[in-house]
């Protein structure tokens, strides 16, 4: 049975129209206290599970088991700790199962490009530091950059260190970029703009209403340069910003530029990059007939740990402030960290620098050779989140093996975990409950370079500003890897000149 032992019941008393007061009185029990029961706030007590399979025509058998497994689930869950793994754990098995079995025919990566010699002609907005200029790169397609712009002077730095493009291409405001020049010019175009609310005035808008946003700018681009194809990129919060409102006024003044409109929100752990970062993307065509689907997803072969650089430098690793913040249980609950995890929180752009984000610990061993500069980053864990420590006298009482005649096994750090007790939360008991050692180890954050990885940026991107700046704009880019998967699922060789 799918349902929980509640909903059962309830479901059963409503077939057979009983009102909770009737069910209550035949059971024994206050129609409080039934209906908390019912809602799964309140345990059933076993002793009246016999009438109320009888009154409710319930399988005795599977309901015993339904109640032990409803009892079972509450314990365990009671523990935040178990909550956070159990969803940590779902989230990974949902990430290594996805589409095991993917189509041959509906997979995006063997695709053959139909003119994989042509050259493409790329214009971007809002370059930042060149998501799909890297993606065209990786697919060793040619392409000529049309025309790119950024406001942040740091981002044009990384932009022309990394990519070939002329002064005259570039522009530093999109508001004041004059896009009728290149008309016609452009084979593929590609930006996201801050969202941004329009002004509802009318049931529908159309591109002069939505004038002093930079979503208007996007759009008139779109307009005077009149791509082949376009893709705009935005975070998932676009869809229900304002009700859905914004999201309406997207769609409506992009379909009415002239062009086919698909959209869809994608993951990037879906197409390769162990990051849970969703967005949704849009694909404008410009010619009706050409049919297209968004990349199905891929099943995701590498964790984060695979993109970790196997040297770094001691200013990445955290002092006893950022540590105790990191590692607080508060924290890991709501997913503002987590560390050493399988797939990365979705990058932010000031992410380093509050503490929020992935982190790396890195227990230390009798083979650990540290310089000098690491001492000051070596912590005890054992007095980081000490509600869940042992203090020593506990631990001595704990971990003795027994008095007189009575003897226990007292293993730490089992592979295979005795049966949890509800009482493992009060009760210490040797042999009876779990425990666990640690050794001293450090903290760090990601580096700049593992978080240019982790969008799909290779190690000969060349890192012309400061970590500050590469951190921010690592956060605020397109990763790669979808880029590849939507360019590869257009064909996009086919667009071209």
């Amino acid at each position: 049975m799918e349902e929980t032992f509640g909903k059962i019941i309830k479901n059963a008393r409503i077939d057979r129209a009983m009102t909770l007061s009737a069910m209550a009185k035949i059971i024994g029990v206050d129609m409080t206290t039934l209906s908390k029961i019912e809602n799964g706030s309140r345990n059933f007590d076993a002793k009246k599970l016999p009438i109320l399979c009888e009154t409710l025509g319930l399988d005795m058998v599977g309901m015993e088991k339904e109640l032990k497994g409803d009892k079972i689930v509450k314990v365990l869950f009671e523990d935040p700790a178990v909550r956070e793994l159990v969803k940590s754990k779902l989230e990974t098995f949902e990430m290594l199962s996805v589409n095991k079995t993917v189509n041959q025919d509906e997979d995006w990566r063997l695709k053959e490009l139909t003119k994989p010699n042509s050259k493409i002609r790329l214009g971007t907005l809002f370059s930042g530091i060149g998501a799909v200029e890297t993606a065209l790169k990786r697919l060793n397609l040619n392409h000529e950059i049309v025309f790119a712009g950024d406001i942040d002077p740091h981002v044009k730095k990384s932009y022309y260190a990394n990519y070939e493009i002329a002064e005259s291409a570039w522009h530093d405001d999109v508001t004041t970029f004059k896009a009728e020049a290149y008309k016609g010019a452009v084979d593929l175009l590609v930006g996201g703009s801050p969202c941004q609310a329009f002004s509802m005035v009318g049931k529908r808008l159309g591109l002069e209403d939505v004038r002093g946003t930079l979503f208007y700018d996007y759009a008139r681009v779109v307009q005077e340069v009149q791509p082949k194809v376009f893709i705009y990129e935005n975070v998932k919060g676009l869809t229900n910003h304002d009700g859905g409102k914004t999201w309406k006024v997207v769609q409506d003044v992009l379909s009415d530029l002239g062009y086919k409109i698909h959209s869809c929100i994608l993951n990037s752990k879906d197409y390769g990059i162990p990051q849970h970062r969703e967005r949704i993307f849009v694909v404008g065509i410009k010619d009706h007939s050409i049919k297209f689907t968004f990349p199905k997803p891929i099943p995701l072969e590498r964790t984060m740990q695979d993109f970790l650089e196997d040297f770094t430098n001691s200013r990445y690793y955290l002092k006893e402030k950022g540590i105790k913040f990191v590692t607080s249980s508060k924290n890991r609950q709501k997913r503002y960290t987590q560390i050493n995890g399988d797939v990365m929180l979705c990058q932010k752009a000031n992410q380093q620098f509050n503490w929020h984000g992935d982190f790396v610990y890195e227990p230390l061993t009798s083979n650990t050779v540290l310089s000098n500069d690491f001492d000051e980053f070596i912590f005890d864990v054992n007095k980081v989140e000490e509600k869940y420590y042992l203090s020593d006298k506990v631990r001595d009482y704990v971990l003795a093996s027994g008095t007189k005649n009575f003897r226990t096994s007292t293993k730490t750090d089992l592979d295979v975990a005795r049966p949890l007790l509800q009482s493992m939360h009060k009760m210490h008991r040797a042999g009876v409950d779990n425990y666990v050692t640690h050794n001293k180890g450090r903290i760090r954050k990601l580096t700049p370079t593992e978080c240019l990885r982790l969008m799909g940026f290779g190690d000969d991107f060349k890192k012309v500003v400061s970590d500050t700046q590469l951190y921010r704009q690592a956060g605020n880019s397109i990763v790669v890897d979808v880029l590849i998967a939507i360019l590869k699922q257009l064909d996009i060789t086919k667009f071209s000149k």
